[in-house]
This record gives structure tokens, sequence and C-alpha cells, in this order.
């Protein structure tokens, strides 16, 4: 049975890496005793796969996994279990049997992520920051240098800008494109955003928090975006 499971990163866990963050959970499911399957050969391992891992320094409400396991457990045992066993930070908040596939994987299909940035405290640029996202959404192309560990490249970051806004308590929302065929970090958006506006902000001036990861289930010419727990159901 192939599952998904959501779950927050939240407090001094956001300082945690991926390959710790991986070695939480295999610790935390042998001590829940989930029956988990393993791969086979000489080293076998747990299949476990996760869907775009966190960066450090951000939390998150909705990072998602997909396991594989060997024996069926009830949804809202799985989660209680693993929230038992689990460290403060860490909270387990889903858990779906999912289709089979490879192209069921959460780590193919995410398509897009929501974003909520804030300011540390004395940190707020001095900008008026809704004219600044009324200016920055009204261009057509927004060309930037992105970086990665082989090559520097120009592109066009607009068309992965799907919503951008002020919340009401003055902090700035982003759904944008997230996975292997198109990825914008929203620290990149933030920066255009106030370079646009004559303005640079200060080191390490946000606070960001990932809300949720989606699947696009359009039909190619049209996106529809879907959590990706909705793609799955309840074990009863």
């Amino acid at each position: 049975m192939k599952v998904r499971v959501r779950f927050s990163k939240q407090g001094n866990m956001k300082y945690i890496g991926h390959l710790d963050v991986m070695r939480y959970f295999q610790k935390a499911i042998r001590r829940a005793r989930i029956d988990i399957a393993y791969t086979e050969g000489l080293s076998p391992h747990m299949i476990m796969s996760f869907a775009s891992p966190l960066g450090v320094g951000l939390t998150s409400d909705a990072e998602y996994m997909d396991i594989e396991l060997r024996t069926p457990i009830a949804s809202r045992e799985a989660i209680d279990a693993l929230n038992r066993v689990g460290a403060e930070g860490i909270t387990v908040t889903g858990f779906w049997e999912v289709p089979e596939g490879k192209a069921n994987k959460a780590m193919t299909l995410v398509a897009a992520a929501d974003y909520v940035v804030r300011f540390r405290g004395g940190r707020v640029p001095d900008i008026d920051l809704s004219a600044a996202l009324e200016a920055f959404l009204a261009q057509s192309e927004i060309p930037v240098w992105k970086k990665s560990k082989k090559s520097e490249r120009e592109v066009d970051i607009r068309p992965m800008v799907y919503e951008l806004r002020q919340t009401d308590d003055g902090a700035v929302f982003l759904k944008l494109a997230s996975g292997s065929a198109a990825n914008l970090k929203p620290e990149l958006v933030m920066d255009t955003l106030f370079a646009m506006s004559g303005v640079e902000p200060p080191p390490f001036a946000y606070e960001i928090n990932r809300c949720e990861l989606y699947a696009d289930t359009g039909d190619g010419e049209r996106r529809s975006l879907t959590p990706l727990g909705a793609l799955g159901r309840e074990i009863l």
C-alpha cells in the first residue's frame, strides 16, 4: 500500500536539513511500529520519498512524503502513533492511501506552492508594499538571473508567479511554480520586488512559511491546482 504523509515543520526544526528530517522519520516510523516496506538487496532501506525538500531556515504547514506499507494501518492510528514518538516542532497532520505508480509520486506531481513571507522586527523595507506588489504584477516580463550549482542563466519569472498579494496583517502571500518543470523561490521574488522599487532589503529580513504544495490536475491547457493530500483517501 502506498501512503502519503503530511507534516508540519515549525519552531527550531526549521534549522534541520532535509537529510536529518529523513533520518528523523526513519526512527519515528520504527518507534511507532508502522510496518513500512524496504528495498531489496544487500543494503535495504525504507521506501520513502519527499515531495519537495524544504530549505533550511523555512517553516512549513504542509510537507509531504510518500512511503510504502507492508501492513495497512488506519490513518488516525498512524497519525497518533507518529506524533506520540515524535519531537516538538514536527507534527504529522495527514496520512492517506494514494494510487500506485511513478506518475502518482508526490515529487513528480508537485507543480506549485503557497508561501507567506513576513519581516523580522525592525527589518521592514521602507516602501509602499501595496504599490510595489501592484507594479510587480503589472509587468509582462520580469527577467532575472537564476543561479544553479552548475550555471547561471536569465529567466523570465513572471509566468511562474501565480498569485502575489499583501495579507491583512502586512505579510506577503505568494503562490509560485514549484517542482521539476519550473521552480521559483520566494526569496528571489521578494528580492526582485524590492530591487524594482530601488530598495535593498536588510540581510535575513524574511521569515518564510510554506503553507501548501499542489499538483496540477488540469487538462494541460488550463491549470487546476489541487493539494497533494487531496489526491488520497483516508484509511479507516
